[in-house]
């Protein structure tokens, strides 16, 4: 057979990638929603495993920080909590704050963190972001519990906290955390196969990105000339809108929350192109 005729002939079967840089692969990603369970598990698991308090962690954290931001900002520094008990305004806070980081720092840290996974048995990798999303999800709900109980107490006794009917709006203040953190990780995660100090960046971003978005001060209590800061943030419409829907306070309208809406969406669609382009390669850079 002449050069020519290999050239010209048609091949009859061609592998390649069937999905686009736009799609989540919803369909593949249930068939191994097992997977999901047992990472979810997993995670569990190993989170306390050789611990003496083992979940009681759960409850530790956000009691203890809640009490050093009530001693520091509400008592040492007297900020604001626009008339709500200090104790549930830091604790809403804290728990909303608690499930967003804990989402993003690991979802930022997925193809480095399960390279060894990934080298070895295929599986949609979209499934290692939402493991992540549901694992942190647990926590956040037993803390949200212990946030109910507080509110409980002070709603009886205090009288001072009025829940409204935004209180239903709550799953959905929580999926638009969840998307946002997974967009903005699986970003940082695509990057940092790349460039590595960029997980180092982002640890110390976080940080700073708590004392940008109103979890121990209202957003009343920013100056004017300030605000803008606020309006840019896309969690300062779910923050204000927990603490408007639970305890009856805060500077919250609906347009700040359409805002983090669309932010927010915007967020997860580039994430989701930038992830989908670089699971394609990854393993030759990390």
């Amino acid at each position: 057979m002449s050069l020519n005729s290999e050239t010209n002939q048609s091949w009859s079967q061609v592998i390649e990638s069937k999905s686009s840089l736009y799609s989540l692969n919803l369909k593949e990603v249930w068939r191994y929603r097992d997977l999901v369970y047992m990472l979810v598990k997993r995670d569990f698991v190993t989170s306390f495993k050789q611990t003496i308090l083992g979940p009681l962690w759960f409850f530790i954290n956000p009691i203890f920080t809640t009490i050093m931001y009530v001693i520091v900002f509400g008592n040492i520094a007297n900020l604001s909590t626009d008339g709500a008990p200090k104790i549930p305004f830091y604790l809403s806070g804290v728990i909303l704050w608690n499930y967003f980081s804990s989402c993003l720092n690991n979802t930022s840290n997925v193809f480095r963190g399960n390279a060894s996974i990934f080298g070895k048995v295929y599986f949609p990798r979209l499934v290692m972001p939402l493991a992540i999303v549901t694992s942190n999800l647990m926590q956040f709900a037993v803390q949200y519990g212990l946030f109910l109980a507080f509110l409980l107490y002070y709603f009886i006794v205090d009288g001072n906290v009025h829940p409204n009917l935004w209180v239903l709006a709550t799953p959905f203040l929580i999926i638009l955390m969840a998307a946002f953190a997974m967009g903005t990780g699986m970003i940082f995660s695509s990057m940092t196969t790349k460039y590595k100090d960029l997980s180092m960046l982002l640890s110390f971003g976080v940080s700073l990105y708590m004392y940008v978005t109103p979890v121990v001060y209202p957003v009343s209590s920013i100056p004017e000339k300030y605000r803008w800061i606020a309006d840019v943030n896309p969690l300062t419409g779910i923050f204000e809108c927990f603490k408007y829907a639970y305890l009856g306070v805060g500077d919250f309208n609906l347009g700040m929350l359409l805002y983090s809406t669309f932010f927010i969406l915007v967020t997860l669609m580039i994430g989701t192109i930038i992830f989908n382009k670089v699971e394609k390669s990854f393993m030759d850079t990390v």
